[in-house]
């Protein structure tokens, strides 16, 4: 029975049934149903047939569902009571002996002799018999044609007998189908993998999924997510994170998941976090995921650290929301990296030396000219030079403003400067490569020192979640 919702308000927040396996003395399962008074009633074979439970795990399930096996999905589908026992009786009839070759007779009727001079069983012949955990009925199951052939479905593609045994569950109709599938994408490709995931949510039937696959993830809409950390820790994944399934469903295939504010954290963090380990953190199972900006990445961290998972976060400081990220930072410790105050630009570039300003400006191929222009277009200088720059301005904070794609200050600044100026962001470091360039450049130019009071807790956090050593520094 569905628990009392009215005698149990503000206890019980949805109907549901609560279900107990127990094994027996025997040796035998034992199904029960708990009542909101802790007392339990027998689940009966014939409750458990009307639910119609389906479970795909291992391919030999999906044989087994295939088959005519007493309680197999093809045996409840056809639900003729007396046709395993019609078979059998008609399988046992038949004339095996009569097919025996002249010598496989001979040496028959010489056993049968040698039975007789003992006082064992004699006339003996042969016949299709069974035995303790096999019936001869598993024999039959489906065939279909194929190139002209009838060909059994248990030797085909494994992802085609897994479709063929979940149809002929779906095909057997029940009140209350439950179905239950161990790693959904075995055996199929991602677009079949997408199509099942989506005919699954839209059926009648309630589905209980695992997975590894980014394509089943991301197909997942409207579905409830369910993610197990680093630790072990299961938790439900927030209604916060659909933009990231979306963006990013293999973010939550990873033991460590990072959330990152944007394009340039996910490159700056990724080539950090390699530097600290000597390899691809992949191989960890870390992974680091674009958030989507600040206020989002906030949400599914402020989410997901209230679910209890382990996750960690890098993020920018912008002056607002300054209590829902200290709750954060109360949950995730170390986990979270927010700068004091400011962005990574703000925090670097301030400590480049004089004599390095040109080299730390060109781009990885060595041309400087696209930042050099963003930078010319902030300031007024007859000489088109660096030093002319450096001698008219704070050339640090131009550079961190350019590198920002921050707007003139000028109230009435036309529209069309505005929209160039927003855009001198995606000329330095506004994108995966660009954050990948900055920690590069951050170790070339011995810039480490002046943030590792920040960073290195950071990425020992990172470290001891998936097992490792802490690191006095990073090279």
């Amino acid at each position: 029975m569905v628990p009392d919702i009215e005698a149990n308000e503000g206890r019980v927040n949805d109907p549901v049934y609560c279900v107990r396996v127990t094994g027996t003395p025997d040796f035998e399962l034992q199904h029960e149903i708990l009542q909101p008074d802790d007392s339990a009633d027998h689940f009966s074979v014939s409750v458990r047939r009307n639910i119609g439970l389906v479970r795909l795990g291992g391919d030999d399930r999906n044989d087994r569902d295939l088959r005519l096996i007493q309680g197999s999905a093809l045996e409840r589908l056809l639900s003729d009571k007396t046709l395993r026992s019609r078979l059998g009786n008609k399988l046992a009839q038949t004339d095996v002996e009569g097919e025996l070759k002249d010598g496989a007779k001979e040496a028959l009727a010489a056993l049968d002799k040698r039975f007789g001079e003992r006082a064992l069983p004699s006339d003996l012949s042969l016949g299709l018999v069974g035995g303790p955990g096999f019936s001869l009925n598993a024999l039959i199951g489906l065939t279909a044609a194929k190139d002209g052939a009838l060909l059994p479905l248990s030797s085909w593609g494994a992802g085609t007998r897994r479709l063929a045994a979940l149809e002929v569950a779906a095909a057997h109709t029940v009140d209350h189908p439950i179905m239950v599938v161990d790693e959904i994408e075995r055996g199929l490709e991602s677009y079949r993998q997408r199509l099942l995931i989506e005919e699954l949510i839209a059926g009648p039937s309630q589905v209980f999924v695992t997975t590894h696959s980014a394509p089943a993830v991301s197909a997942a809409e409207g579905a409830c997510l369910w993610y197990v950390d680093a630790g072990g820790s299961v938790g439900s994944l927030p209604d916060s994170t659909k933009p990231q399934q979306r963006r990013d469903p293999e973010a939550f295939l990873s033991r460590l998941l990072i959330i990152s504010e944007g394009k340039t954290e996910v490159g700056f963090v990724t080539t950090l976090i390699n530097r600290s380990l000597g390899e691809d953190m992949r191989r960890h199972g870390i992974w680091v995921s674009d958030g989507g900006s600040n206020s989002e990445a906030l949400a599914v961290l402020g989410d997901l650290a209230e679910s209890g998972l382990k996750v960690g976060g890098f993020a920018d400081n912008e002056g607002t929301d300054n209590t829902p990220w200290a709750l954060v930072k109360g949950k995730l410790g170390d986990l979270l990296m927010r700068w004091q105050s400011g962005c990574m630009e703000s925090n670097l570039f301030p400590h480049v030396a004089d004599e390095h300003l040109e080299a730390f400006i060109e781009e990885p191929d060595g041309y400087a000219g696209e930042r050099l222009r963003t930078l010319f277009e902030r300031v007024n200088v007859e000489e088109k030079s660096l030093a002319a720059i450096a001698a008219a301005t704070d050339i640090r904070q131009l550079m961190i403003d350019a590198a920002k794609g921050s707007l003139p200050a000028e109230p009435d600044t036309p529209a069309d400067k505005k929209k160039a100026w927003r855009k001198h962001g995606q000329r330095w470091f506004k994108s995966h490569a660009g954050g990948v360039e900055l920690c590069e450049k951050m170790f070339a130019f011995g810039l480490w020192p002046h943030v590792e009071a920040e960073l290195l807790p950071f990425v020992n956090a990172v470290r001891e979640a998936v097992g490792l050593p802490t690191v006095t520094t990073v090279n």
